[in-house]
């Protein structure tokens, strides 16, 4: 029994099953794959389209209860910071740098002005790619430091990548959560973070990095497809052995607190990909 199989078990035993309509918000949520006019609500709800208002044409209004505790109201400076910070990511970030480069070397269009997007999104997440735009959205009202725009425009470009050279169709469960195991095995997780989740102990450091990726990629699954728990958990099953085991284009896991970031942008050259 895999492990996403224990703990799904383990849950529902604990507590009644899940709706089939229930979804996990995560920070990487995958928008519709037409455009929002042609989309019943229903559908742009189980594709996690609603948790980008901007997405819909929608103007945010904060509201003035939010505005009297500083909440809210400062959507043009946050905006620019985040573009700021956006920009800093780009010149300096080492995965940015390298995903953009891979980005381009393998045909694949990457312009800071086209490609890139700060916009308000709904708290749950912090940021999303927009296949049908191929752009990226940083939440600019959650990642509001440099080190958080890196880890999302490193985690979307990977999305990108996919997209861009695997033909990869979010509309297939198999592809979503092959997509967001490499994105998970990539840019986010470490054995740190592992253990902040649950998914390390002393007893089990080996597979620590392993369960973290499934299970980032099952809430991402969730969090964006009007799927079971049972089918989120056999898809993830299903993919992962060759998922995980694709490292292109970074070419390494990045462990927390080590130079494998500046290693993997250095090795870029080494497969082929220009650096930005």
């Amino acid at each position: 029994m895999g492990f996403l199989t224990q703990v799904w078990a383990k849950a529902a035993a604990a507590t009644d099953p899940a709706p089939a309509d229930a979804a996990v918000p995560d920070e990487k949520p995958v928008p519709d794959t037409k455009p929002d006019a042609e989309q019943p609500k229903t559908e742009r709800k189980e594709w996690g389209y609603d948790l980008y208002p901007e997405r819909r044409g929608e103007t945010f209004k904060p509201k003035w209860s939010r505005i009297l505790f500083g909440m809210e109201g400062q959507e043009n400076i946050d905006r620019y910071k985040c573009e700021q910070n956006v920009y800093w990511c780009v010149k300096n970030g080492p995965l940015v740098k390298l995903m953009m480069g891979a980005l381009r070397s393998s045909g694949c269009p990457m312009d800071l002005r086209r490609h890139i997007s700060c916009e308000v999104c709904d708290p749950s997440v912090t940021g999303g790619y927009d296949p049908v735009l191929n752009q990226i959205v940083v939440c600019q009202n959650m990642a509001k430091n440099k080190s958080m725009v890196h880890g999302v425009l490193t985690h979307e470009m990977i999305h990108m990548f996919d997209y861009c050279n695997n033909d990869l169709d979010f509309r297939n469960v198999d592809h979503l959560a092959c997509t967001e195991i490499r994105a998970a095995n990539l840019a986010h997780c470490s054995f740190l973070s592992a253990m902040m989740q649950g998914d390390a102990s002393p007893f089990n450091v080996k597979e620590a990095h392993q369960n973290c990726v499934k299970s980032k990629a099952l809430a991402s699954v969730l969090a964006v497809r009007n799927v079971t728990h049972e089918q989120a958990v056999a898809a993830v099953e299903r993919v992962f052995p060759k998922c995980y085991a694709d490292l292109e284009p970074i070419g390494r896991r990045i462990r927390r607190n080590s130079m494998d970031q500046q290693k993997a942008f250095m090795e870029a050259p080494l497969y082929g990909y220009d650096v930005y």
